[in-house]
């Protein structure tokens, strides 16, 4: 398995060798210094630790310029751990697009959109009530529990909340392009996140 971090750039179109249309996202990934390898014998567990975002030394704690020093690496934003992605990989070195290929089926994790408090129909799919005769339950969500038994809201009940912003895998996608000379990865569909979001970017099996 080969793993990567990037900044999702924003989605586009591009237009295959037999002339059919690509919907993709752009993804600036890498380079990525090796920070740090894991392994079970002394961490408990395999895992490789890579470092993306270039950064002013100020904008770090004298904890992790240590840590990025140590490894030889540039003062860097962003640590991820990949378990079970060390392979032949050592400290110092650099991941790059060019550990993809075009064809590679990826799944790729970030933090989605966060759209803030949201009621039931939009962050749960419920339906509306009737709209005609005077009713005012329109987008309300309706009954949630008895009166007498249980007397009482059980737990877990789907309700109006915070929507979004949590980590999101997306499975199965397609590597459509890489362009190792601007650091770039075309991933057919879309991945979660905002714009300049970071993500990692894993081949998928």
């Amino acid at each position: 398995m080969t793993a990567i971090l990037a900044r999702k750039l924003g989605m586009t179109q591009v237009f295959a060798e037999d002339g059919h249309v690509e919907r993709v996202t752009v993804l600036e990934a890498g380079p990525c210094p090796v920070t740090a390898i894991r392994t079970l014998e002394r961490d408990g567990y395999d895992a490789v630790q890579l470092a993306f975002g270039p950064t002013k030394e100020k904008h770090l704690s004298k904890a992790e310029l240590g840590h990025l020093k140590k490894a030889g690496a540039p003062p860097m934003r962003h640590v991820r751990e990949f378990r079970g992605e060390a392979g032949e990989l050592s400290v110092g070195e650099t991941v790059t697009v060019d550990a993809f290929n075009v064809g590679d089926v990826v799944k790729v994790s970030g933090v989605s959109k966060g759209k803030g408090f949201q009621g039931t129909i939009k962050r749960h799919n419920f339906k509306r009530g009737p709209k005609s005769h005077g009713s005012h339950n329109v987008r309300a969500p309706g009954s949630i529990g008895a009166s007498a038994t249980p007397s009482r809201v059980l737990k877990g009940l789907r309700g109006a909340g915070h929507m979004g912003h949590r980590r999101v895998t997306q499975k199965g996608l397609t590597v459509v392009d890489v362009r190792p000379d601007q650091n770039l990865l075309l991933v057919r569909g879309s991945v979660p996140g905002p714009r300049n979001g970071v993500v990692e970017v894993r081949t998928d099996g």
